[in-house]
């Protein structure tokens, strides 16, 4: 390869090639346009670009049409005279059909290898933002991250954090001394959300083993970059698991991997399709962490690539740092639709030749306004550039012949089987088990124990003896008229007159001495 990537032909007759640099694919970029537009072709065809340059490519498959990207174009489709003939227009000469190494993901494990991490991987910030928490929630599940770390807790899965949430419910006063209100409501809401996450499938995300990132940054034989897909048409119906996961997984790019500073190609190509989700609704401390991590892992030789239909949907802070830039049309129906167009085009160096605002409005299927960074990392011109076709199908695969692909992997076998080791769910039910016991054991020595013997332990009696309930109390008199006489003396001497008789027998006797 020579270090650039070819997107198309551009200038007035679409003859001038226009080509990303290798050495600035890691300054990110942005692919944007309207349904229909053609973005997701764009991401096909830089997808291949990157593999036969030999760097790895992470994706999402929304539509479920990059799975084509293991399959060679055919010259038997209705496509193949236009893509040819678009291929002469804008100088591909060396255009031909090929398929290219794609390892299927699913965090489902259904569409392709199982793609797990851990709870305590995905860290209180990004598990709030998944479960939708309220900032007392939130408080609350960062105490019980402290707690787990403090107590030797291993927090793998969901029913892990789950045992632990009762376990501070149980608690709480004596946390609460420390941390402040842990209150039951707060702690019932969370265990809500981890229901509606496990009904929504989420459960089979956390678990082990965890996805190894290395996994993610192959190549095969002959040096070309695996093309990593992951299945996304079923995980689109819980948007908050789409968007935590992609950014969970930039999070750990971010901190796993060593600085490089600007290596000749990426180490990494990552593209982060319907990037709108991870901003909706975003609170400003996960907005601050994806625009730190967007400016820095750049530094970790690692290109981020936001796909979305429109520019605004990107943070202006964030927008600033994507260089590489494909703009599909825009459609403008409404007034904001038109100051949006408008704030677009201003973000791009102005060619003289065409107005940006009306190029983005005019071109069709397959075209588009792109602006690449040229050496020393200057913005290039923007031009209306013709996508390059193809050269893998366009359209998904067959299901077979994923399955055959899943099952030939060099990953096959590795991630299909859960492995459920001792972690916080295990340690606190072999606690409560134990606490189980032991009171149990205790309130069958307190039944066993007799009255006296209850006494003696409680210190009631000093006698230095102890006395079984048979010889605590003096047999029974016969039941004989003497006794009954002796019986009604002593209760006489009880009474009023009987102690009038007793004091003055006393009072004499102590006179007469």
């Amino acid at each position: 390869m020579d270090g650039t990537l070819f997107v198309g032909g551009g200038g007035p007759d679409y003859s001038e090639k226009q080509q990303l640099l290798l050495g600035y694919a890691n300054r990110h970029g942005l692919i944007a346009g309207a349904t229909g537009t053609g973005k997701t072709v764009t991401l096909q065809i830089l997808a291949e670009g990157f593999s036969a340059a030999g760097v790895p490519v992470f994706m999402a498959d929304v539509k479920g049409d990059l799975s084509g990207l293991a399959k060679a174009g055919s010259p038997d489709s209705k496509l193949h005279e236009p893509f040819t003939s678009r291929a002469a227009k804008i100088g591909y000469d060396d255009y031909a059909y090929a398929a290219f190494p794609v390892t299927f993901w699913d965090l489902f494990g259904e569409q392709g290898h199982p793609v797990r991490t851990t709870v305590a991987e995905m860290g209180p910030l990004l598990l709030s933002r998944l479960l939708e928490l309220s900032e007392a929630q939130e408080g609350i599940l960062n105490v019980a991250f402290r707690v787990a770390d403090e107590e030797g807790l291993p927090l793998l899965d969901l029913k892990d954090l789950q045992a632990l949430l009762v376990w501070i419910g149980e608690n709480r006063e004596k946390l609460s001394l420390r941390f402040g209100n842990v209150a039951v409501a707060s702690v019932g809401a969370i265990q809500r959300r981890l229901l509606v996450l496990e009904n929504q499938g989420g459960a089979a995300f956390f678990g082990e083993p965890a996805l190894a990132l290395s996994d993610l940054m192959r190549t095969d034989t002959e040096g070309r970059g695996i093309i990593n897909i992951l299945a996304a048409d079923k995980l689109m119906a819980a948007p908050r698991l789409y968007s935590t996961f992609l950014l969970w997984l930039l999070s750990e790019l971010f901190e796993e991997l060593p600085e490089v500073g600007d290596p000749e190609k990426p180490k990494l190509v990552f593209f982060f399709d319907e990037a709108h989700l991870l901003f909706d609704g975003a609170p400003k401390a996960l907005v601050d962490k994806v625009e730190q991590v967007a400016r820095l892992i750049r530094s970790k030789g690692v290109g981020v690539y936001f796909c979305t239909q429109n520019p605004a949907d990107v943070p202006e802070d964030i927008l600033g740092q994507l260089g590489n830039r494909v703009q599909h049309a825009l459609r403008a129906f409404t007034a904001k639709d038109r100051k949006d167009l408008r704030l677009a085009a201003e973000t791009y160096r102005d060619n003289p030749r065409f107005s940006t605002e009306q190029a983005i409005r005019e071109v069709g299927t397959g075209e588009a306004v792109t602006s690449l960074l040229e050496r020393k990392g200057i913005p290039g011109m923007v031009e209306r550039t013709l996508i390059r076709p193809p050269a893998s199908q366009l359209g998904p695969i067959e299901v077979s012949e994923r399955k055959a692909l899943m099952n030939t992997s060099a990953l096959a076998g590795k991630y299909d089987h859960t492995l459920d080791r001792v972690s916080a769910y295990e340690i606190l039910q072999k606690r409560a088990q134990q606490a189980a016991q032991e009171a149990a054991r205790a309130e069958e020595v307190a039944e066993e124990q007799e009255t006296s013997a209850r006494e003696y332990n409680s210190a009631r009696r000093y006698s230095g003896g102890r006395v079984t309930r048979s010889t605590s109390r003096a047999p029974k008199a016969p039941d004989t008229f003497g006794s009954a006489m002796t019986e009604a003396v002593i209760k006489e001497l009880k009474g009023t007159t009987g102690r009038r008789i007793v004091r003055g027998i006393l009072g004499g006797l102590f006179k007469g001495r």
